[in-house]
């Protein structure tokens, strides 16, 4: 974080305390506006099929607190304030019936876990093809961002979709409000980057419930997420390896990346620096991210690589170019063994949003090579090797 932010949100709490909120929100959007550009943001608002997605950001002038995005930690909640001071750059969804795409035919089942570390609900997609605890299907954890829900993640992922063509198991644990104001994973808070406690013991404990339940395949158990939900993946990650074959992180960052409220601005913007290689050795990980992304600096994609690659690594550099409109390039990274142990895609022109995504559902961009399917690929070639 510069010193302009960390002044600016200094004196921001200093007159929450001094003047009330109203002044407090007043200094805040101060400051965001003195870091914005001036003009219109880069992005082609008027491609077909974009209305609502994240990669078209309005104006600093329309919108100074849009470069806070979807990693603000409950800042709202602090303040006092509402949804209206809330830096997204889509308006709230509005889930309605029509949201979920088409064959979907399974169950989409709601239920709460609670063990020692806290409680949480949680949505369960059990596909049509599901026969019972003997077919050992595989488990995919998705972990939403910030203002999304399950209905939501699942519409714009279209994940539901896939995993009834392929059948799984999908679990999407819930955020509640009362932890975050944005309804954020707390990826910034030291106590929720550790095995056994906090937010971590809570996903780890239902991921492991929803196991037992429904006698799921325990060496094809992965975990993906978007943005915060990202960020907490990579924290699952390197907490509990013992429990997942692979990882998917969206616009995300590395595990540790912040461990306060003012670090997580300076990790968001780039300016954070990745903690210690080797957090996430030995686990594969799948990571897209936007190169226009100026809610999580795409930088945070190449500290993902660094916690997870191993000493000696192969990379192969592929460019493409997507069928709706995006280019990408994809970096396979391949261990001593030839193995491949991760992907990076950086989605050229877009913005923090899930490439390739359906405008169904919130965060999105449709323009892009399609994350769901390639993670879903990439997770199905990586699971955990069979005990010896």
């Amino acid at each position: 974080m510069n010193d302009f932010m960390l002044t600016g949100m200094r004196e921001a709490m200093s007159l929450l305390q001094k003047d009330g909120p109203i002044a407090a929100t007043a200094k805040i959007q101060q400051t965001l506006q003195g870091l914005m550009p001036t003009g219109a943001w880069f992005g082609d608002t008027e491609a077909p099929g974009t209305a609502g997605n994240t990669d078209q950001a309005p104006t600093a002038r329309t919108e100074p607190t849009a470069m806070l995005g979807d990693f603000v930690p409950d800042l709202l909640a602090r303040l006092g304030l509402e949804a209206p001071f809330i830096g997204t750059s889509t308006a709230p969804h509005t889930e309605t019936a029509g949201d979920e795409p088409p064959h979907t035919a399974g169950k989409f089942l709601s239920g709460t876990f609670t063990n020692p570390a806290g409680s949480r609900t949680y949505k369960l997609y059990v596909p049509s093809a599901f026969l019972g605890q003997a077919q050992a299907l595989p488990l995919l954890v998705m972990l939403h961002g910030s203002n999304q829900s399950p209905d939501d993640f699942a519409a714009g992922t279209r994940m539901n979709a896939i995993a009834e063509a392929e059948p799984c198991l999908v679990l999407y644990p819930v955020q509640s409000a009362s932890a975050n104001g944005t309804r954020s994973w707390n990826w910034f808070n030291t106590a929720d980057q550790q095995r056994d406690q906090g937010e971590p013991a809570i996903i780890a404990g239902m991921t492991r419930e929803v196991i037992a339940t429904y006698g799921v395949d325990e060496r094809r158990v992965y975990c993906a997420g978007l943005s915060a939900g990202g960020a907490m993946a990579a924290i699952m990650a390197a907490t509990y390896p013992e429990l997942f074959a692979a990882i998917g992180i969206h616009s995300g960052l590395p595990y540790a990346a912040a461990s306060d409220f003012l670090s997580a601005f300076s990790a968001m913007n780039g300016g954070g620096k990745p903690t210690a290689a080797g957090h996430l050795k030995g686990m594969p990980v799948i990571v897209f991210h936007g190169d226009r992304d100026d809610t999580v600096h795409p930088c945070n994609s190449d500290h993902i690589m660094t916690q997870s690659l191993p000493h000696h690594s192969l990379a192969r550099h592929k460019k493409g170019q997507a069928r709706a409109g995006h280019g990408y390039t994809r970096t396979v990274h391949e261990g001593p063994d030839g193995q491949v142990v991760a992907e990076q895609w950086v989605v050229h022109g877009a913005g923090h949003a899930w490439s390739g995504g359906s405008p169904s559902g919130s965060f999105t961009d449709g323009r892009g090579p399609d994350a769901s399917q390639e993670m879903m690929r990439f997770f199905a070639a990586h699971p955990k090797p069979a005990r010896g």
